[in-house]
């Protein structure tokens, strides 16, 4: 294979069937493409009890500083119904101007683009006057337990260090150069039990509905608003996402009742302090008898889910002005810089080194028929080139 060429590379991505934690073959690809160009490749498998072993890839060129890093990941979500696909999810066809394929978008494009980008600009100017490595995932999509975060862990664990990084998730809205991601906001998750007593839906004096009580405590979690949001962030939003009884009987007042949410929030918050404007929230509502007249307090309590992600935001200008100058050089536009979304891995890497995203056109990922513009893979590429000259020429003059 060229791997100067980014339409064969992706091709040659989406026909490996990594659907997570699958491999799939598209490692062992992105070895075959790298280690010509003269990348030390490591593949490390990370494991944790309760969950699948994740294979990942970490590729360097060169061993001195500057370091730039590119990250991302190869596993792609299921395909659902494959009936329903104009093209088969993993066969790379293309079809009006565009290739078909799982993962297609969300993100073997970005990966595919950047092997690219580097192989040109190997192929003009020589190795880079630094180092430029590879981070890939194989756990993006899946609990993201075995993938970017112990891979990060082990790399820096052997002595690598870097100076920033660029994660190839597809950002742009609605067309190529719209945006780039400088930061995302927070996620943090729970579940809310309420017990009541259960009983005949006749007899309720001898009960003690829950669902009154979790009505209570939801609403007081989505208003008022949590804040007005800030500079950099929009407000902070709390979903509700499930309220559930595990009661299928129309004449029985349930035993209890759960109800579980997400709050995406800003740099208002950290996970602590939202936790706690949670929590007094759930009291305050709970000693409220709006909705259970004569009734005791509402008993309820919380669990929280494992590993919140926090909220951050990149201000290293070389960074950021060495990509949206690129962005704008090659396709014209200046991109918004934008902290909208949900999380990515990026929330792992922001804590070894300034982090940015920027990829493709994200409109079809984890849809059927996902495709990309094939015009966009060179230009992305484009940028991408760009980029590499324009940071490391930035970083020859600190």
């Amino acid at each position: 294979m060229n791997a100067t060429d980014p339409v064969s590379n992706l091709a040659a991505l989406i026909c490996c069937p990594s659907v997570t934690p699958a491999e799939g073959g598209a490692l062992s690809l992105l070895d075959s493409l790298l280690s010509p160009l003269g990348f030390a490749v490591d593949r490390m498998v990370a494991t944790e009890d309760g969950t699948p072993d994740v294979e990942n890839l970490y590729a360097r060129l060169g061993t001195a500083g500057p370091h730039l890093m590119f990250a991302g990941h190869t596993d792609v979500v299921p395909v659902g119904d494959e009936a329903s696909w104009s093209h088969p999810p993993f066969a790379a066809e293309i079809a009006g101007g565009e290739m078909y394929g799982r993962g297609a978008v969300d993100m073997k494009g970005g990966i595919a683009c950047f092997v690219a980008a580097i192989a040109r600009h190997i192929e003009k100017h020589g190795k880079p006057q630094g180092s430029v490595s590879f981070l890939i995932t194989g756990d993006e999509e899946g609990p993201s337990i075995n993938g970017t975060s112990k891979l990060l862990e082990w790399a820096a664990a052997k002595g690598e260090r870097w100076d920033a990084c660029v994660v190839g998730e597809p950002t742009n809205p609605d067309q190529l150069g719209d945006m780039i991601k400088i930061g995302r906001r927070g996620s943090l998750s729970g579940r809310i039990t309420v017990h009541g007593v259960q009983g005949h839906a006749a007899y309720p004096h001898l009960a003690d509905n829950p669902i009154r009580g979790v009505l209570q405590l939801t609403q007081a979690l989505m208003d008022p608003p949590f804040d007005n949001g800030t500079d950099n962030f929009q407000p902070s939003n709390l979903e509700v996402t499930t309220i559930d009884t595990g009661n299928a009987a129309t004449n029985v007042i349930p035993a209890r009742a759960t109800a579980s949410f997400n709050i995406r929030f800003n740099d208002t918050w950290t996970a602590d302090t939202l936790r706690a404007e949670i929590i007094r929230r759930l009291d305050a509502a709970a000693a409220d008898g709006a909705l259970r007249p004569d009734r005791t307090p509402v008993n309820y309590e919380i669990v929280w889910a494992d590993r919140p992600s926090h909220v951050f935001l990149t201000r290293n200008n070389a960074l950021i002005s060495s990509l949206s100058g690129a962005v704008a050089e090659v396709t014209g536009l200046e991109p918004k810089l934008s902290t909208t979304g949900g999380t990515s891995d990026a929330r792992f890497i922001k804590d070894y080194c300034p982090v940015v995203e920027f990829g493709l056109v994200g409109q079809t990922m984890h849809m059927v028929d996902e495709r990309v513009a094939v015009a966009d893979l060179e230009t992305l590429t484009r940028i991408y080139e760009t980029f590499i000259e324009r940071w490391f020429g930035h970083a020859a003059t600190e």
